[in-house]
């Protein structure tokens, strides 16, 4: 089950909305569509969280909904019902200030009630500005870039070494390439050799000081994974198809693994799209109202 091509979700929770046999499918033109229409319905939320909350982080959260969506209802080998099951693939958010989408993806897979994403930011509620462990399906607390995929290298080992067949998946952002600390776990990941490690880079070229190529560029990033050792590969981040099928590559590659997925900040939005503004910031009545709008006509287009 661990080399399946297709992955089949180990068993469905009561009261969700989502068809758990689709991610036993080949990726054809229904799983597509299927895919996308939830990936606006997470961003759908995002924006309703965020705006209730007057706090939080729309952009990165927008550009990440295909890749976080592919992983939670296709890709990943995981138990709503059983958030602690074992064999479970891992995945962890560092960029953890784009939580939000992963709470919508979390909620909609049936792991708490979607109801619970409108408590976000508030005191004593599970859902926190930065992931915590105290909420269902968190497996590693994140806030301080940089530190991600080290966590989710000893993951990975301790599979290796307890013999258990789960993968780790770890979320990025490009200005965590800034960091020492995530050069330092990818240069052990390809000396240990890990097979179960998978990266995805959420490029989408902005981080809350302005352009990271003006910031601190990281270019040729693609070049700089590769000579640390690892397998590589660009995809066009918001293209369904491309982001299931760089995931399914990634599985396949035969070491540590990087899916570098080129995104839009604030994706789905208009008045959101490739402005820094709305890394940290929360929509007002309006504009939360313009946005839900847009998102709901092409979340209705593709149904």
């Amino acid at each position: 089950m661990f080399e399946a091509g297709v992955v089949t979700i180990n068993g469905p929770p009561e009261a969700t909305e989502w068809d758990w046999s689709l991610s036993a499918r080949p990726i054809d033109d229904e799983v597509i569509r299927r895919l996308r229409l939830k990936a606006y319905e997470l961003r759908r939320d995002v924006i309703e969280m965020v705006h209730r909350a007057g706090q939080g982080h729309p952009g990165g959260s927008l550009s990440a909904a295909e890749i976080v969506t592919a992983l939670y209802f296709y890709i990943m080998r995981h138990n709503p019902r059983d958030p602690a099951w074992p064999a479970r693939d891992r995945f962890i958010m560092s960029k953890g200030h784009a939580c939000p989408v992963w709470y919508a993806a979390l909620a909609h897979c049936g792991y708490f009630p979607r109801e619970t994403l409108w408590t976000l930011r508030r005191t004593h509620s599970i859902l926190q500005g930065h992931p915590v462990m105290k909420t269902p399906g968190v497996d590693f607390t994140t806030g301080s870039l940089g530190h991600g995929l080290s966590a989710g290298l000893g993951m990975a080992l301790g599979a290796r070494y307890q013999s258990e067949p789960y993968r780790v998946y770890v979320l990025i952002s490009d200005g965590e390439m800034q960091e020492g600390l995530t050069w330092e776990a990818a240069m052990a990941a390809a000396h240990y050799r890990v097979r179960n490690l998978i990266a995805i880079l959420d490029y989408n070229g902005l981080q809350i000081d302005g352009n990271n190529h003006e910031v601190n560029d990281i270019e040729p990033v693609v070049d700089k994974w590769k000579a640390f050792g690892w397998r590589a590969r660009e995809i066009d981040g918001h293209d369904m198809r491309e982001v299931l099928m760089g995931l399914q590559w990634a599985r396949k590659a035969g070491g540590p693994a990087i899916v570098i997925a080129h995104t839009v900040k604030g994706r789905g939005v208009s008045f959101m799209e490739h402005d820094v503004e709305w890394h940290g910031k929360a929509p007002d009545a309006d504009e939360r109202n313009r946005a839900i709008d847009e998102l709901e006509r092409a979340r209705r287009a593709l149904q």
